[in-house]
């Protein structure tokens, strides 16, 4: 029996003890879903199988002591099929004690059910846009984009699992100063020159300028010979900009595109992909930013003040009213935010209920303004617009950080991680940690083969119980003859218990938007079955000579050769982690090997 379903069993008693007059003043009325009664995992396993808390939460509104409202469930939960066993502890915790073959079903259902298991839809029907990384194509995905890179995706197949439509969704900001800077920074590496102050450094500068010149060479185009204004002020005193350079230009429609190349390609070699790649620069050309404007002023939000045009975003509670075209004319960066939300919500084509930011840890002083933006717009600011905020990550090697990369100067790239531990080390690692915090990537241990290894240790359960397999093979074992009901060790126990909390823990995963969970879960299931493996003899082992001539040879017989319908229920047992694994392994984009 499921968590799931002692929790379905604890509300329709609850709903039986308000029918017959036991529950005091509790009506129907206050009762919370079916799904809002916990059922957990006690620390202490001589608790019982799983404990509730649900007489404690009804209590009050029952007008009843705890203790004595959860031993009304107890006495009804006795009866119920697949208990055997139920105590009130403390105040009031309810510790139910399953019967083996009621704690044994999960595997036939893991079975059954395969990649589909835990799988849910209670997020059926709702469009989710998420978008994460977009890194300016000015340069390398670093380890700030890689870490959401790995978070962003994982969350995406996560909220899948849930039964959501997922929009994957990668904004790059392909119009401003900060394409002016790089382009910048091309000429002059073109030109063998310093870095502009405000430029982009690293030897990919270098390596995309000879990229440039090359391609350019290949159109006929002699780039360097090209109008070259390397800044200052016009003969009105009017700051050079973007464009006024045909040089500047030339690099700048050619190397922002090289760039995005590099970035779609390193997306896709991290197991990365996006639905939608959106592009800045057509919330302009398309007149998208002047409309949202539009929708703005008509809801009241918008008002001139010193030549400028603001939205009064202190109406929605920002801090303060911002500027979205400034005195000279130009817009401000907030006017493309205020228009790509406003598309994202009402698209032709998979419009958004629910627009999820992933954002850097600088971004914290964006938060205001943009649920401000959505009130305005006539939304719900947590619901329609969440905004995730990632921390940093520090990258040791030898208890050192790392910090210098061959093309991007004093930064480590996604390319860098991936070549020092590979793609599932650096996904795991990345996803594994909560994003509220920071985290610390040990090249050293990442790249070892040891338990101490998170990533290893998971992935080591998975190759293990593959080859359980193989040895059953080769000793022609036959599942046919198991009795599920003989898994009723402590070690067996464990093990069912973790698979059993599979589907809530995918659940809520989604709910908190926390793909970390996920790697946890794998983790303590590893855990489990690595300790039910060394206890437990799965598959039958032959009996040396000198194990058949010791007096204790039967005993031992017994103990390598258990009989076929525990062996083979073992083996089931062993096939439901294999796949339960796989799958969580799965939602991390991260490969489930059959050796190691």
């Amino acid at each position: 029996m499921s968590p799931e379903a002692l929790s379905e069993l604890i509300y329709t008693i609850a709903q039986d003890l308000i029918a017959s007059g036991q529950a005091g003043t509790l009506t129907v009325d206050l009762l919370p879903p079916a799904d809002k009664f916990a059922v957990m995992r006690p620390k202490d396993r001589a608790h019982g199988d799983w404990a509730s808390n649900a007489a404690m939460q009804l209590a009050k509104k029952a007008g009843m002591k705890p203790h004595d409202f959860a031993e009304l469930f107890a006495a009804r939960l006795k009866d119920a099929d697949g208990i055997k066993d139920v105590e009130v502890a403390g105040p009031g915790f309810i510790n139910i004690t399953l019967d083996s073959a009621s704690a044994a079903a999960v595997v036939d259902q893991v079975l059954a059910e395969g990649t589909k298991f835990g799988t849910n839809d209670h997020l059926a029907g709702r469009t989710l846009n998420l978008e994460f990384v977009s890194a300016n194509p000015t340069g390398p995905i670093h380890i700030g984009g890689t870490r959401w890179a790995a978070v962003g995706d994982s969350m995406a197949r996560v909220l899948e699992a849930n039964g959501a439509e997922v929009v994957r969704e990668y904004y790059f900001n392909d119009h401003g100063e900060q394409i002016n800077r790089f382009a910048k920074s091309l000429v002059a590496a073109a030109h063998g020159e310093p870095t502009p102050s405000d430029g982009y450094k690293g030897a990919y500068i270098d390596e995309i300028a000879r990229r440039v010149i090359v391609e350019a060479n290949a159109d006929g185009i002699d780039i360097l010979d090209l109008e070259r204004i390397d800044g200052g002020t016009d003969a009105d005193g009017e700051p050079l900009g973007e464009g006024d350079s045909a040089q500047r230009e030339e690099f700048r429609k050619r190397a922002v595109p090289m760039m995005f190349s590099e970035i779609q390609e390193s997306m896709k070699e991290f197991r990365v992909r996006f639905d939608v790649w959106f592009h800045e620069n057509s919330l302009y050309a398309d007149g998208e930013v002047d409309k949202a404007i539009a929708a703005l002023r008509e809801r009241g939000d918008i008002f001139e003040k010193d030549g400028a045009t603001w939205f009064a975003s202190t109406k929605h509670g920002d801090d303060k009213d911002r500027v979205i075209v400034k005195s000279d004319g130009n817009y401000a960066y907030f006017a493309a935010d205020i228009a790509y939300y406003n598309n994202k919500r009402h698209r032709a084509d998979h419009p958004a209920d629910v627009a999820i930011y992933m954002l850097g840890a600088d971004h914290h002083g964006y938060i205001g303004r943009m649920m401000a933006m959505c009130a305005a717009f006539g939304d719900q600011p947590g619901e329609n617009m969440q905004i995730l905020i990632g921390q940093l990550v520090n990258v040791m090697k030898d208890g050192k950080p790392v910090r210098m990369s061959k093309r991007a100067g004093n930064v480590v790239t996604i390319d860098d991680l991936i070549d020092a531990i590979g793609v599932d080390a650096s996904r795991y690692s990345l996803a594994r940690t909560d994003y509220n915090s920071p985290v610390d990537i040990d090249l050293d241990l990442l790249a070892s083969h040891s338990n101490d290894n998170p990533v290893y240790y998971v992935q080591y359960a998975h190759a293990r119980s593959c080859n359980v397999d193989r040895n059953a093979a080769a000793a022609n074992i036959e599942r046919d003859a198991a009795d599920l009901a003989l898994l009723d060790t402590a070690a067996d126990g464990e093990v069912l218990a973790q698979l059993a909390q599979w589907p809530a823990v995918l659940r809520e995963a989604g709910d908190l938007r926390a793909p970390h969970r996920v790697a946890h879960y794998l983790e303590d299931l590893a855990a489990a079955y690595h300790k039910w493996y060394n206890v437990e003899r799965v598959v039958p082992m032959a009996l040396t000579e000198a194990e058949e001539r010791r007096d204790d040879a039967e005993a031992l017989r017994i103990a390598k050769c258990p009989e076929p319908a525990r062996t083979a229920a073992r083996l089931k047992l062993n096939d439901a982690v294999q796949q339960v694994i796989a799958n969580g392994l799965e939602l991390l984009g991260v490969s489930a090997p059959d050796k190691m």
